[in-house]
């Protein structure tokens, strides 16, 4: 099986030693990303909606430059900084994941990098 890295400059270039995502075979893993707009390395917004957009945004970008949509996803995990995010962050979700939603959990942390409110992780196929 081969892999390779999966890379855009349409979303946030990873902050540490590790890949927007990864290609093996026929899996696509996004690494979690943060709610950072790639034009202004700022976050989009203090808010979870706009922060939940935002990552949501850059998995789309990054899926792209893999060849595929947000059609293929078929799990993400969602990390909060506050489970009292749950509801807005989940509005915001839905508009993503209309037919056949794609398995998921979603956990509280104490912290995320750069102190984000969410930050989204997800596994497509081709």
């Amino acid at each position: 099986m081969s892999k390779h890295s999966v890379y855009t400059s349409n979303a946030p270039a990873a902050i540490g030693p590790y890949s927007q995502a990864v290609r093996a075979g026929d899996t696509v893993y996004v690494s979690g990303q943060l709610p950072i707009d790639p034009a202004t390395g700022a976050f989009a917004g203090d808010d979870i909606a706009s922060q939940t957009r935002q990552s949501l945004e850059n998995i789309r970008s990054i899926l792209a430059a893999a060849g595929l949509t947000m059609n293929g996803v078929v799990k993400t995990t969602v990390f909060l900084k506050d489970m009292a995010d749950f509801a807005a962050m989940n509005k915001v979700y839905a508009e993503y994941f209309t037919d056949e939603c794609p398995a998921r959990s979603a956990v509280q942390v104490v912290c995320l990098p750069k102190d984000a409110r969410v930050e989204i992780e997800a596994v497509a196929v081709v």
